[in-house]
């Protein structure tokens, strides 16, 4: 039996190899059909995740998908999507164009082949120490935690930091102070974990938590950030909040996600309906998780033309069954409503550029937490020497940042290093939360809308 298993194995992915070379990936882009969107069309011979692959090399060049047209039935992948650069008009530099065509063409390095990730900007690397991070939300938290780092003569280069429903997770690149490289050392190493770890536990006897979790790694896998924080909040299981959640709004009084999924018995598929507030790499969030909760989208139509986003999804299991009970479809409305809350950017949003120096995150976010701003959402880079750090801040009762604070930080930081960005999106704590609670939501919910998919 095993031997026959094997041979079976062995036969389809040669059908699958054969069928790649007689088909390749095949990429148009059109700038010339549509007045205000470029076009990209994909063809490909199918695979299981093949759509999560294309829509991130898209989100990674921070194009902005308006519409996409998705059908992966069968053997074949066919997907249309209509894409705008970051400030809504057409992608023509060619240099973006080209990678677009490299990213997912038939070259050996595009993402239909295992070396996608060097095309895209993830690559294994020793240079830097990877921290993964989960534990209890509390102000100041990020600060405390920048401190024991540096305090480990530890410099953060790249780290992303969500919070969401009181729980937070991060995952931080850092290097050795005095090598600028990784740190390797094994007892170094435990310190670190050992520290950070007991720095998760502060503050968490009065909520209801899990453990924290710490893991230090000295080289980067293959895994995206994003696609690891969503991992490590559904770890979490940050979506439990949504269990008991019967109507609209959450216990703050904030507007969720519509998100309702059904069966389509005559066809074996599970329709999945979603709308809510469009964002960046909404897409990307929710493809995700569909993926890591293995389901395959055989269908799809996506539009967000206007400021909410309608997605629809034709799913099933790998073999080829709809969702099969109702303990199955609430957990996946569950999953899906915190996939897309986790990466909803509430409070000011304060941007950072300055020469880059060891403790400089550990000064900024020390600042904050003095001056009562607690920290949402982070995204720190290192490039050329240069700190690009993102930070959404908000008072630490939840109120909205008084602009002198906002002020009086800046000219302690310095006003032409740290920018004031967008408006204030905070509102004021329900008395029924702790006002130290970190809640995401902030569209109107309207009437379902069952847009189906659009033909062409």
């Amino acid at each position: 039996m095993d031997v026959c298993l094997s041979y079976s194995y062995q036969m389809d992915d040669e059908i699958a190899k054969f069928i790649k070379r007689v088909n390749p990936p095949r990429v148009v882009i059109d700038n010339e059909v549509c007045k205000n969107v470029t076009v990209i069309k994909v063809d490909s011979a199918n695979k299981h995740g093949i759509l999560l692959e294309v829509v991130q090399v898209l989100t990674d060049l921070n194009l902005t998908i308006k519409k996409a047209y998705i059908s992966s039935d069968g053997g074949w992948f066919m997907d249309v999507f209509n894409v705008t650069d970051q400030d809504g008009n057409k992608v023509t530099d060619e240099i973006v164009l080209e990678y677009i065509r490299k990213a997912l063409g038939p070259e050996e390095s595009s993402c239909f082949s295992p070396s996608m990730r060097s095309t895209i900007g993830v690559k294994q690397s020793v240079d830097f120490t990877v921290i993964e991070l989960t534990g209890t939300d509390r102000p100041g938290l990020l600060s405390e935690l920048c401190a024991v780092l540096m305090d480990l003569h530890c410099n953060v280069v790249n780290a992303e930091i969500w919070t969401h429903r009181a729980k937070a997770a991060a995952v931080l690149q850092v290097t050795d102070e005095a090598t600028c490289s990784a740190v390797t050392d094994p007892e170094r190493l435990s310190k670190i974990r050992k520290l950070l770890g007991y720095v998760l536990t502060g503050g968490s006897s009065s909520r209801r938590s899990r453990e924290p979790k710490t893991l230090v790694s000295s080289s980067l896998d293959e895994t995206y950030a994003d696609r690891k924080l969503h991992q490590l909040m559904f770890a979490d299981r940050d979506y439990d909040e949504w269990e008991n959640h019967v109507d609209d709004e959450d216990k703050t009084g904030r507007v969720v996600p519509d998100v309702d999924v059904s069966n389509l018995h005559d066809l074996d598929y599970s329709i999945v309906m979603i709308k809510c507030k469009d964002r960046p790499k909404l897409l990307f969030d929710t493809v995700f998780t569909l993926t890591d909760m293995k389901y395959v989208v055989s269908h799809a139509s996506i539009d967000a033309e206007g400021p909410e986003a309608y997605q629809e999804y034709y799913i099933r299991h790998a073999d080829g069954s709809p969702v099969k009970s109702e303990a199955e479809r609430q957990r996946v409305i569950k999953c899906l409503k915190a996939a897309i809350q986790r990466r909803v950017s509430e409070g000011l949003k304060l941007e950072l550029c300055t020469t880059d120096r060891v403790g400089l995150l550990s000064d900024v976010t020390r600042i904050f937490r003095e001056n009562s701003l607690t920290v949402t959402r982070a995204e720190v880079k290192t490039k050329g020497g240069k700190a690009l750090n993102t930070f959404y801040v908000r008072d630490a009762s939840g109120y909205q940042v008084d602009a002198k604070t906002i002020e009086s930080i800046r000219q302690v930081i310095g006003q032409t290093i740290l920018q004031v960005k967008g408006g204030n999106t905070e509102t004021k704590p329900s008395s029924q939360e702790s006002p130290t609670g970190f809640l995401f939501g902030v569209f109107k919910s309207r009437s379902f809308v069952n847009f189906g998919l659009i033909r062409s």
